[in-house]
């Protein structure tokens, strides 16, 4: 999987040489082009694409809203949906609303604020696949224009290595990958905010994500072909992380789906087996892996996943130790006990709350672990921590 998602900045690279070289010399004052160069067109798509996916209502919106106020009024009701005032309208107002509850975030109490949260986190999600199949295709069409389709063959670079018709149909395909992974980038930072129990982080991440996207919407009105090279940079450091936010978006849909469902209140430990995610690395398997959890025949405890959860099944058998249910403050965990000193192996999701005891019997533990204020702390500060990426203690391997 690593090797073919390898493909994707090779991608990029090859959309940064298009732009530099693509566009025909500029025409003369006299004669003023009615449209953008082939090679400006396709900069200033990569930057829609970029700022559409870090926010993907906020994108879709404004560049709906800006389509609709350059446009003749007698061609505004043949733009797309996007660019319809009874979409960005309402879509701005959304946005308007979450802005607020944004800047009062820090005053705003938790119990408040965190159903607003995952309110927004679903939005997120939701605009995000519209995006995705009924936006971004059709901004991206503009690779298979004439005109794109022209300066591409006429490029001596790609004739030289006769690739042009490739590009042609390579081009909408990577604008979707390109997207899917920056808004996995950007949608982690709603997955913090969800997770996160203190509302300073919470403003912290918020302000970066609009730190970003006002980047890119600068930079892409300034200059677009400085806009395109800065979006390509954030596709390509996105493409990167996107195993990690894959596994974080995973975790707090799953978070969001217990919470919203009370799945607490129809759920039961399964004897052969319980679904959660690693608290951290365990013999190179990545923290907030989902997998199940079950003995063999052997007795042992194995943790049975599939990589970005489509892929072949794999097994990873933990150490023998002391394990036992700590009951958390904000969700319960499977623990390594030593002595006074516990080490967190797995994170349940909310479901598991109130069914701790049930658990531990599943899998022949004595009785669950308490976690006081202080240890609770001490938690939230090791989760935080694992949530960027650090593991706070190894564990031993088999």
């Amino acid at each position: 999987m690593k090797k073919v998602f390898w493909l994707l900045p090779v991608l990029a690279l090859g959309f940064a040489l298009v732009v530099a070289q693509a566009a025909p010399p500029a025409a003369a004052p006299s004669k003023p082009a009615a449209k953008p160069a082939p090679g400006m067109e396709i900069a200033q798509t990569i930057t829609t694409v970029t700022g559409v996916a870090i926010s993907p209502l906020l994108g879709t919106s404004a560049y709906g809203a800006w389509k609709w106020f350059r446009t003749d009024s007698a061609q505004r009701d043949k733009l797309p949906w996007f660019a319809q005032v009874w979409f960005w309208l309402p879509a701005l107002v959304v946005v308007g609303i979450v802005a607020l509850k944004d800047t009062g975030g820090v005053v705003v109490p938790t119990a408040l604020k965190k159903p607003l949260d995952v309110a927004e986190a679903v939005e997120n999600k939701v605009s995000g696949l519209i995006a995705a199949g009924a936006f971004v295709p059709i901004v991206a069409s503009v690779f298979g224009s004439d005109a794109v389709k022209e300066a591409v063959a006429g490029n001596a670079m790609f004739a030289s290595l006769g690739v042009s018709g490739l590009f042609n149909v390579l081009m909408v395909p990577f604008a979707l990958v390109a997207f899917a992974v920056v808004w996995l980038a950007a949608h982690a930072i709603n997955m913090l905010i969800l997770i996160s129990p203190f509302a300073t982080v919470d403003a912290g991440l918020k302000a970066f994500r609009t730190f970003l996207l006002s980047t890119v919407t600068i930079s892409g009105f300034a200059d677009p072909t400085a806009g395109a090279a800065w979006s390509l940079l954030i596709i390509v450091a996105s493409y990167f992380v996107a195993g990690w936010a894959f596994r974080l978006t995973v975790c707090g849909t799953q978070f969001i789906w217990d919470f919203v469902t009370f799945g607490r209140a129809r759920f039961q430990p399964d004897p052969r087996g319980n679904a959660m995610f690693l608290a951290q690395e365990l013999n190179q398997v990545p923290i907030r892996t989902y997998g199940t959890l079950a003995r063999n025949d052997a007795g042992e405890l194995v943790f049975t996943y599939r990589p970005w959860l489509v892929l072949a099944p794999r097994q990873l058998v933990l150490p023998k130790a002391n394990y036992a249910v700590g009951e958390g403050i904000f969700h319960s965990e499977i623990v390594m006990v030593n002595g006074d000193e516990q080490t967190a192996v797995f994170t349940l999701p909310p479901r598991y709350n109130s069914h701790e005891t049930a658990l531990s019997q599943v899998y022949g533990w004595g009785a669950t672990t308490s976690v006081g204020l202080v240890a609770g702390l001490k938690a939230i500060g090791r989760f935080m921590g694992q949530l960027c990426g650090f593991a706070s203690r190894p564990i031993p391997s088999v």
